[in-house]
């Protein structure tokens, strides 16, 4: 039996809580927007700003090879970019690159890194340092992270363009065909300005997702100790319960709607597994780091120059949606 059919084993050929939740997104999406919006603006703009934050937890678990087994189907239940910034296939791509444990938080090859090497980080301007400093707080991340994340998402994907990637390519042609359905829905059928859907509910569902991602990983000798549990939160749902991401991390193919009863079943491994890196919840996180820095901007490993021997060793530079040995450790309890 070949692996890939050995983590099929159990798992339903259509997952229907996730095929349901995918289209009642879209149908809350389109009631704000014609229904809402014209008699209550702001009722709409903050459906909007939540179903824009669920959609982007959708695309996360059909690139992980949900609710269907066919890449195709997956993509296009997901496909309309309402969050208009992230082609699903870059996403795609990114993410699953992200999910090599013993590379997470290396800043060359971990796309979701919020880690600098020390030798790129003295070389950034004093402003620079500064507005990534205040990124890695929780009230800089969720005003400032949708910002910084895109610029550097965006830089990095205009130059693999303009190289030639071909792959980059046609993620953009299909993502600007999107883009060609969404953005008149937006003007003309909800009679929304443009400017505004950016603003609000657009930047405002990337902050929503910001507070998931915030602390999602941390340096550590360990790579399980990398990897948060947020045990409980009302955003739980809005996340897809991925609050327990050392769980997905360890079980992707898990659905999103299973991963609650593999973490509570085994609680105590899990919390052993990454050395009690867990908070009981997200205003926990808040309390400790809404203006103070929970990490350093610069990597505490990647000290060198790049031309250095060093812990990591880079392969793709550039690449990015931030820019950017196991010794067993008793499990600590989670903070209160």
């Amino acid at each position: 039996m070949k692996p890939r059919d050995k983590r099929r084993r159990g798992r339903p050929a259509i997952e229907w809580p996730t095929i349901v939740l995918i289209f009642l997104c879209y149908a809350a999406w389109g009631t704000a927007g014609v229904l809402l919006w014209p008699g209550w603006p702001l009722a709409a703009l903050a459906v909007l700003t939540v179903t824009i934050a669920l959609q982007s937890s959708l695309m996360h678990e059909c690139l992980h090879g949900h609710p269907t087994r066919n890449a195709l189907v997956n993509e296009a239940l997901v496909g309309l970019p309402i969050g208009l910034v992230y082609p699903y296939r870059r996403f795609k791509a990114l993410h699953l690159r992200h999910h090599a444990d013993e590379r997470l938080t290396d800043p060359f090859e971990d796309p979701e890194s919020y880690y600098r090497a020390l030798w790129q980080y003295e070389e950034l301007p004093a402003a620079i340092k500064f507005v990534l400093k205040i990124n890695n707080t929780m009230i800089g991340r969720f005003i400032l992270g949708p910002l910084i994340m895109n610029a550097a998402f965006f830089a990095s994907d205009t130059k693999l363009i303009a190289g030639g990637d071909r792959d980059v390519r046609r993620a953009w042609a299909l993502h600007a065909a999107g883009l060609a359905v969404v953005l008149p829905i937006v003007v003309y059928g909800f009679g929304m300005p443009l400017w505004l859907y950016v603003l609000v509910p657009a930047w405002l569902g990337q902050s929503l997702i910001s507070v998931r991602t915030f602390a999602e990983h941390q340096w550590s000798e360990r790579p399980d100790g990398r990897t948060i549990i947020v045990e409980r939160s009302p955003l739980s749902f809005l996340f897809l319960n991925n609050n327990l991401h050392l769980v997905h991390h360890k079980l992707p193919t898990v659905p999103w709607y299973r991963l609650p009863e593999n973490y509570w079943e085994k609680r105590t491994e899990w919390l052993s597994m990454n050395g009690g890196y867990a908070y009981p919840s997200y205003f926990a996180l808040l309390r400790d780091f809404a203006f103070r820095a929970k990490e350093p901007v610069p990597h505490p490993v990647l000290q060198r120059e790049p031309h250095s021997p060093r812990a990591f060793r880079p392969r793709a530079r550039g690449r990015s949606l931030t820019g950017a040995g196991t010794v067993p450790v008793p499990a600590r309890p989670v903070k209160e």
